[in-house]
C-alpha cells in the first residue's frame, strides 16, 4: 500500500512538473513594443518558464506549433456576468441578483457554472479569464460582489471571490430613491457609516438608518452573512482600506464627476463601468488614478445617460493616462452569449478609432487584471500560463484561436456548436 502511494505521489509529481513548450510563434509577451518573432515559449507548473527566440523545446515537453502565427496571452473580459446567465428569459438559468433585501452583501462565487454552453464558446474564442459582476439588488445602490471567473475545463471556473464592491447609478437605475442625486447621497451615507462602524444592514435602504430591531443585526450571530464570505460589517471595510475597489457602473459625466470626488473625499479605489461620458474627463480620472472599463462597439446611445458614447473613447482615455479595459462588449445581447468574440471585435474597433495596436492588446489582456486587482496578463517569466494561439490577428473577428492553454494546460476549444454540427452533419433534409 506504502509502495502505491509512493508510486501515485511521483506520478503526481511528474504530470504536475509537464513542460510545455509552444514553437515558432509571434509572441506579444506585452512586456515589449513588438512581438518576439520565432519565439519558443516553455510552460512549466502552470507558469511561464521562458520565452525565447529561436529556442528549442526540451526533451518530452508537449510541443505546439503555432507556425509562425500571433501568441497572446489570454484573454479577459472586464465586466460580463458569464456563469451566471445562460438564457436571460430562462428564470432557471438566471443567478445574477440577490431578492434578499437584509443586506447587500450578494456574491455570485457559489453560482458560477462552469458547464454554461456559454463558457466553452467564450473559451474557443481565446478569453481565459473574466470579471463577473452581479446585477442591482434590492438594497440601492449595491449589487453585490463581483468575481473573477478562470474560464477552465469543468464545473470549478471560480478564481478569486470578492474582488470589489460593486454599485450602479444613474438615470432610472433605482425607482425607489428617484433622482441620481438621492443614489449618490445614499452611496456616501454608506461609505460615511462604514467609517463610523455601521453596517449597510442598518441602512432602510432610502438613505436612512433602521432603528435597532427593525431588520437582522450585523452583531447577530458568530458566522458570516448567507450572501458573503466576510461578515456583514465588513463590506465596505474592504474598500475603505484601499484593498478592493468600489466598482460603479455609470456613464453620464456629471454622475463621473461624483465618482471622481468620491474617491477623493474617502480616499478608496474607484473603477468606471460603463463610461459613456468619461473621454471627456480623461484628464481627471488619469490624475485620480481611476480606471475604466468600457465597451468600443457602444456607438448608439441605449439612454440618454449614453448620448455622448463614442468610439474612440478608449484611444483618448489612454493617451490622458487612463487604464482601459474592455466589458460590457456587444452590449445586453452579445456581452454573455458571445462574450469572447464581442470582446475582440471591441479591441478591434478600439484600435481602428485610434488606439495603439498594443494598447488595444492591453485593454484585453493585462489591463483588466489591473483594475481588478488580479496582476498579470502578460508572457512574462512568472506570469500565469494562461495564452492563446491565433491562425491571425486576434483583433480581426475572422481569426480564430487554435490552441488556448489556462493554467498550463492545452484546453479544448471546442463548443456546443461544434458538437452539434458534428452530430447532424450528415442528417438528410
Amino acid at each position: 500500500m506504502r509502495t502505491l502511494a509512493i508510486a501515485l505521489a511521483l506520478a503526481a509529481t511528474t504530470a504536475t512538473a509537464q513542460t510545455l513548450a509552444v514553437t515558432h510563434a509571434e509572441a506579444w509577451t506585452m512586456e515589449g513594443p513588438q512581438p518576439v518573432h520565432d519565439a519558443t515559449v516553455l510552460v512549466e507548473n502552470g507558469r511561464i518558464l521562458s520565452v525565447v527566440a529561436g529556442g528549442a523545446a526540451p526533451a518530452g515537453a508537449i510541443v505546439i506549433d503555432a507556425h509562425g502565427k500571433p501568441v497572446t496571452p489570454g484573454f479577459v473580459n472586464g465586466a460580463t456576468q458569464i456563469g451566471l446567465i445562460e438564457v436571460r428569459s430562462a428564470s432557471d438559468t438566471r443567478d445574477d441578483s440577490s431578492a434578499d433585501d437584509r443586506n447587500p452583501e450578494f456574491s455570485p462565487a457559489r453560482a458560477l457554472n462552469g458547464r454554461s454552453t456559454l463558457v466553452s464558446l467564450a473559451r474557443a474564442d481565446g478569453m481565459t479569464r473574466a470579471l463577473v459582476y452581479p446585477s442591482p439588488s434590492r438594497h440601492p445602490v449595491f449589487s453585490g460582489e463581483p468575481v473573477i471567473a478562470r474560464l477552465r475545463e469543468g464545473l470549478d471556473i471560480l478564481d478569486r471571490a470578492d474582488v470589489a464592491v460593486y454599485a450602479t447609478i444613474g438615470g432610472g437605475a433605482w425607482g425607489k430613491l428617484g433622482s441620481r442625486a438621492q443614489q449618490w447621497t445614499v452611496l456616501r451615507m454608506a461609505l460615511a457609516d462604514a467609517k463610523r462602524g455601521i453596517a449597510p444592514h442598518e441602512q432602510d435602504g432610502k438613505g436612512g438608518r433602521r432603528h435597532r430591531g427593525a431588520g437582522p443585526s450585523p452583531d447577530r450571530g458568530a458566522g458570516p452573512s448567507l450572501e458573503s464570505g466576510r461578515p456583514g460589517k465588513d463590506f465596505l471595510s474592504a474598500v475603505l482600506a484601499r484593498e478592493v475597489p468600489l466598482a460603479i457602473q455609470t456613464n453620464r459625466e456629471s454622475d463621473i464627476v461624483q465618482a471622481i470626488a468620491i474617491a477623493r473625499d474617502f480616499d478608496i479605489r474607484i473603477v468606471i463601468v460603463g463610461a459613456g461620458d468619461a473621454w471627456r474627463l480623461a484628464d481627471a480620472l488619469a490624475a485620480a488614478k481611476i480606471g475604466v472599463v468600457l465597451d468600443p462597439q457602444a456607438n448608439l446611445p441605449y439612454s440618454f445617460d449614453q448620448l455622448s458614447t463614442r468610439q474612440d473613447a478608449a484611444a483618448i482615455l489612454t493617451r490622458a493616462g487612463v487604464t482601459v479595459a474592455i466589458g460590457l462588449a456587444g452590449g445586453s445581447i452579445h456581452m454573455n452569449y458571445n462574450a469572447g468574440m464581442a470582446l475582440r471585435e471591441g479591441a478591434g474597433i478600439a484600435v481602428a478609432n485610434g488606439l495603439p495596436y498594443l494598447d488595444g492588446l492591453r485593454t484585453v489582456t493585462v489591463n483588466p487584471l489591473a483594475i481588478w486587482g488580479r496582476g498579470g496578463g502578460s508572457l512574462a517569466p512568472g506570469s500565469d500560463a494562461d495564452l492563446v494561439v491565433w491562425d491571425g490577428d486576434p483583433l480581426e473577428p475572422s481569426t480564430n484561436a487554435v490552441a488556448v492553454v489556462i493554467e498550463g494546460k492545452q484546453v479544448s476549444t471546442q463548443s456546443r456548436q461544434d458538437l452539434l454540427a458534428e452530430r447532424y452533419r450528415d442528417a438528410r433534409p
